[in-house]
């Protein structure tokens, strides 16, 4: 029997009250909509369910673990989803940024982010950690990055006056052109992944935490997995908040903001190690990826660091004080943003434990880059230096407005943790030369 007529059978049977078994869900434990998103999908061992982006399978702005699942899949089975752009699809080409201020006015405490879910995982219980491998990602054709004037960002003081950018994503050449002769190089990923949180009620969708969440960490891609900690029973998975690009920084608080047509996932479960895990991990073809989150950006590092130091260890197999003498020369720490109440500090970690050095730490700028650089004891105040000069440079070396240069160092700077002590703490924004190209 082929397996389309097989999945068309055991959902008839199930809908006459047969019981049939899928793993530890019977068909009988699963909504009629659910069997419906269940299609033939041979190469994958598990099942493949399909997840449309509606009003009925999408949040606006917020996570409940009391919300009802929109799905309900098994730990190995993949997810192909969509989502929507912002605010359940009303940030779209041709919306100003009055419109798009009051869209957040009208409607404080909610996120702007339009999230998919939640999806049940069965087995996933409180203690264990989900993963999420992101198979693959397609994207629409267009995107923004929009500034609220006088409200969010990283100076919202300093830049009163608001602006919204719409982009034309040319996936053929995967570049968004920004203005003519700027091309902002195309990688996306979502911003916001996560699963419930333990604590009954409704909650922003803006903080990142140990559930995951708005992490924003533009590594994530198509290719990686994310490890997270489970504290509701089914996990309850959400995802948006979709990006094509991204500085390490996203200072004027939104990056290359798209939706995507398919964000295609595989889920499984790790019985029992959720307990000794205090933040997410990420892990790429070559890297391991810990991170920190706090209102304060020293204490986001001193997470990161506490989380690095102990995966050193554990990947090594060393004391937890050769750990940290190991990190500084093996660790490459980025800023992740500094605009989701809760700043986010990530590491990358080689697999490969021979790997030699971290990329290049300038206080100068150089032949590939623009570069601005900052130290000082608190590391907010140099992160706020180091990017307040970047925006700075591309207005005085590159002739952009000030609404642009935020709006592009948000998109494209990355910005590097150098020297790092109780005294004195380093941030060095890079921003490559290469997006900028030749006339046609």
């Amino acid at each position: 029997m082929n397996r389309k007529l097989k999945l068309s059978l055991t959902a008839g049977l199930a809908m006459s009250g047969v019981a049939f078994g899928i793993g530890a869900i019977t068909l009988q434990q699963m909504s009629v909509s659910d069997q419906l998103r269940v299609v033939p999908q041979s190469k994958n061992k598990g099942m493949t369910h399909i997840l449309p982006a509606t009003m009925e399978t999408t949040q606006w702005g917020w996570f409940d673990n009391s919300q009802p699942p929109v799905l309900r899949v098994n730990a190995g089975d993949t997810v192909v989803l969509e989502t929507m752009m912002h605010s359940h699809n009303q940030v779209v080409p041709g919306v100003t940024i009055e419109e798009i201020k009051k869209l957040r006015t009208d409607h404080p405490g909610r996120g702007p982010h339009t999230v998919t879910g939640p999806i049940y995982v069965d087995g996933a219980e409180p203690g264990d950690v989900l993963t999420v491998r992101i198979n693959k990602i397609v994207p629409r054709a267009y995107a923004t990055n929009f500034n609220v004037p006088g409200m969010f960002g990283q100076f919202p003081k300093e830049f009163q006056d608001g602006q919204v950018k719409y982009f034309y994503l040319d996936w053929d050449r995967k570049v968004a052109e920004f203005a003519p002769g700027i091309e902002i190089p195309l990688r996306p990923f979502p911003g916001t992944t996560g699963v419930a949180r333990a604590e009954a009620g409704r909650y922003s969708t803006v903080p990142p935490g140990p559930y995951a969440g708005n992490m924003d960490i533009r590594d994530f891609t198509a290719g990686t997995t994310l490890y997270v900690p489970v504290f509701v029973k089914g996990a309850l998975l959400w995802t948006g908040d979709s990006h094509a690009a991204q500085g390490n920084g996203e200072v004027n608080l939104t990056a290359l903001e798209t939706a995507y047509r398919e964000m295609n996932i595989t889920v499984n479960v790790i019985k029992g190690k959720g307990g000794d895990m205090a933040y997410p991990r990420i892990e790429t073809p070559t890297h391991w990826i810990t991170m920190g989150y706090d209102n304060d950006l020293n204490k986001a590092w001193a997470d990161a660091k506490a989380e690095t130091i102990k995966f050193i260890a554990e990947q090594r197999k060393v004391s937890a004080e050769k750990a940290a003498e190991l990190m500084p020369q093996v660790s490459d720490c980025r800023i992740s943003q500094v605009v989701n109440i809760k700043k986010g500090v990530h590491c990358l970690t080689p697999k490969d434990q021979k790997a030699k050095g971290i990329p290049e730490r300038p206080t100068a700028e150089t032949a590939a880059y623009l570069v601005t650089h900052s130290l000082e004891q608190d590391l907010n105040k140099s992160m706020d230096n180091a990017s307040m000069g970047m925006i700075t440079t591309l207005q005085e070396k590159k002739g952009l407005t000030r609404l642009d240069a935020y709006g592009l160092a948000s998109m494209t700077m990355d910005c590097r943790l150098g020297k790092m002590s109780d005294d004195a703490k380093a941030v060095h924004c890079v921003l490559p030369k290469s997006i900028w190209v030749a006339r046609k």
